[in-house]
């Protein structure tokens, strides 16, 4: 869409407005609505005599306000303050400081005000941020369901040192589970009625058929789970109800109802939004792509080629992948370039191959391993080139989607010093307020603090349920923005017919004290 409104010569946010249903990367055959600047309104004026009332004149400073405000949207990222609103959650939700706020609106000087409008940021090519307002209805009543594989009965038997120590399963759904009972007491403690259901589902494929035929799930508002993709469109397919699917799994892109929400972005997600961003940041960087040796990898590293080279400034992208299972050092440095900054795009899912990458880069080769390697090469009489040496203020800086476990190895100090910057489906914060404070529940009830599975399924379900207690459809309130929990960003596609996506995701830079920085 950001495409088509440059081309149109309009704001993206007017044309996401023109077309409410169409996600921001519309399929091929879409239909979209698009001004028409031919047209000309007909006029309508007479020469009657105009008849000023008197109170059209005492409203006068009513309609200049609005007015003002609607100017001030045309060139800022405009909000009105709510109750609630604080500066942590306002720098969090649109990612500026409370110092560029106040320098934009110096009256914050003497703090946020109920319904007063404050400029956040001038409007750039981006979407204008479409914020979600947690609204309570009177008397909000929620009720929930959730599928989860307990396996309560196999376990019975069993001690709990036994059942946690190795199985991975059996710790994901605990904790998706203690961080939705931390949710729920804080649902019910601003005032809604909140009813959730537990089902054990068992192992797969074994008790969600018995589940669905006994259980009539269409007097719930959602269901969360269940865990095994498999099932997921079994549920759909027998309700008529959400069905929030709460872990990611590389097959939920083969979800086709529209009765299912994933609260995880696919890949493709992750890896647009990243070169998204690099495209965006471009500022003539060498770049280098580092692949793996499978098919899958190989296609990838040629598409994201593909696309860079459509930008205008882009000339070339080097693509490397191993040979014989690693890519040789000098392959790596020989690519590099000492004029310009080097970007270096990790496109494997392979922990080796990046491990080994990032070893290349972290430690350019000295005068000395460079007479090692004449040596080794006039002993071994091989054809090997030899490594370039490069100034050690040599700029390289990598990039990777979705850090996962292929990165849980290399020592952080590594990643800090190349400025790693990568995707991620959370943003940790211990100082925010909202951390702390789920922190300190989940502490005093399960004297432990919180996984990460702990902290999803706390905002998942809050998300949900909240979203939920508006009265509103829960579909339809993904149209009214993006919402960010303790670390989850949730900003959902908003196709109505079609499978529902999870698109919050964080772009994030390692700094060389091993704090991160959020680029977006």
């Amino acid at each position: 869409m950001k495409t088509i409104a440059k081309r149109l010569d309009m704001k993206t946010r007017d044309l996401l407005r023109l077309n409410p249903d169409v996600g921001r990367r519309p399929s091929p055959d879409t239909v979209i609505i698009i001004p028409n600047k031919n047209f000309k309104e007909e006029d309508t004026t007479t020469n009657d005599t105009t008849i000023t009332t008197t109170e059209e004149i005492d409203s006068t400073e009513v309609v200049k306000k609005e007015v003002d405000i609607d100017e001030l949207k045309k060139n800022f990222v405009v909000h009105q303050v709510k109750k609630g609103d604080t500066f942590y959650n306002l720098t969090r939700f649109y990612n500026v400081s409370e110092e560029e706020l106040k320098e934009l609106n110096p009256e914050l000087s003497e703090g946020l005000k109920l319904e007063m409008y404050i400029k956040i940021k001038p409007i750039t090519d981006e979407d204008e941020i479409l914020i979600y307002q947690d609204t309570i209805q009177e008397n909000a009543s929620v009720r929930l369901a959730m599928l989860l594989p307990f396996r309560a009965i196999e376990y019975d038997t069993i001690e709990e040192k036994d059942i946690f120590k190795t199985n991975t399963l059996a710790n994901i759904t605990t904790d998706l589970y203690l961080g939705a009972s931390i949710a729920v007491d804080s649902l019910r403690g601003q005032g809604i009625d909140v009813d959730i259901s537990l089902f054990d589902t068992g192992r797969k494929n074994t008790k969600i058929d018995s589940i669905l035929r006994v259980t009539d799930f269409d007097e719930y508002n959602a269901i969360i789970g269940p865990l095994y993709s498999d099932e997921v469109p079994k549920v759909a397919n027998r309700t008529r109800i959400p069905v929030v699917f709460p872990v990611f799994s590389r097959n939920q892109d083969r979800f086709r109802s529209s009765r299912v929400i994933k609260t995880y972005a696919d890949k493709e997600v992750h890896q647009k939004a990243l070169i998204d961003y690099i495209l965006e940041k471009y500022t003539n960087e060498n770049i280098l792509i580092i692949g793996d040796s499978t098919a899958a990898s190989i296609r990838n590293s040629d598409a994201i080629k593909a696309t860079l080279l459509q930008h205008d400034s882009i000339q070339e992208a080097k693509i490397l992948h191993p040979n014989t299972g690693y890519i040789a050092k000098h392959f790596i440095i020989n690519s590099l370039k000492a004029e310009v900054g080097n970007w270096v795009i990790l496109a494997t899912d392979q922990s080796v191959i990046a491990s080994d990458a990032i070893n290349s880069l972290i430690s350019l080769p000295t005068e000395e391993e460079e007479e090692e390697e004449d040596d080794k090469k006039k002993k071994k009489k091989d054809d090997e080139p030899e490594m370039q040496i490069l100034p050690e203020d040599t700029v390289i800086r990598i990039f990777a989607w979705d850090k996962a476990n292929k990165f849980n190895r290399v020592d952080n100090n590594k990643l800090a010093k190349l400025g790693f910057t990568y995707t991620s489906d959370i943003l940790v914060d211990e100082n925010s307020p909202g951390v702390q404070m789920f922190n300190r529940q989940y502490l005093e009830k399960n004297n432990a603090l919180p996984s990460y599975y702990a902290t999803k399924g706390f905002d998942i379900v809050y998300d949900t349920a909240m979203r939920l207690a508006s009265g509103d459809n829960l579909k339809d309130t993904f149209k009214k923005g993006t919402s960010y929990r303790v670390e989850s960003k949730f900003e959902y596609s908003r196709m109505l017919f079609s499978t529902s996506s999870n698109e919050g995701i964080f772009i994030i830079q390692y700094n060389p004290d091993l704090t991160l920085t959020r680029l977006k």
